[in-house]
């Protein structure tokens, strides 16, 4: 398995684990989603020999899935950080779009386009998670976040 695959599962592990410990509502949220939606494109995802050659419609439908969540969570949360996560995975779907449009696009960009986006919406969610963190520690006035 390819090393950067192996990080982003560690990461997204570890980011969930510590917004269901510390986290809001919405970090929870976007974690259990998150995590769905790692664990279903695992599932759909095309065999090794033809990935990524055409568009990925199993992918797709997870992805949109995703963003219809992310853009529901924004639009009803009072953090603003929601809104940057939904942008991001909107980005994502753009990837399919580049692959739809032009199908020359090559295997590994299009592969590439679809997971880059992973990363900088799990590092939100941990700095939400902190900050969220932060914030209850200075309204019950725990020790342990001053």
């Amino acid at each position: 398995m390819h090393y950067l695959v192996l990080l982003f599962r560690l990461m997204l592990v570890l980011v969930a684990a510590y917004a269901f410990w510390r986290g809001s509502r919405d970090e929870r949220l976007v974690a259990g989603i998150c995590l769905a939606g790692a664990i279903l494109s695992k599932l759909v995802v095309s065999p090794l020999q033809v990935r990524y050659f055409a568009i990925e419609p199993a992918i797709m439908t997870v992805d949109l899935l995703v963003l219809a969540a992310f853009v529901h969570i924004a639009l009803y949360s009072k953090r603003f950080w929601p809104l940057w996560i939904a942008g991001l995975q909107l980005t994502t779907i753009m990837g399919h779009l580049l692959k739809a449009v032009g199908g020359d696009l090559i295997p590994s960009a299009y592969g590439i386009a679809l997971g880059f986006w992973a990363y900088p919406i799990i590092l939100i969610l941990a700095i939400a998670t902190w900050r969220t963190g932060r914030w209850r520690g200075r309204i019950d006035g725990s020790p342990l976040l001053h």
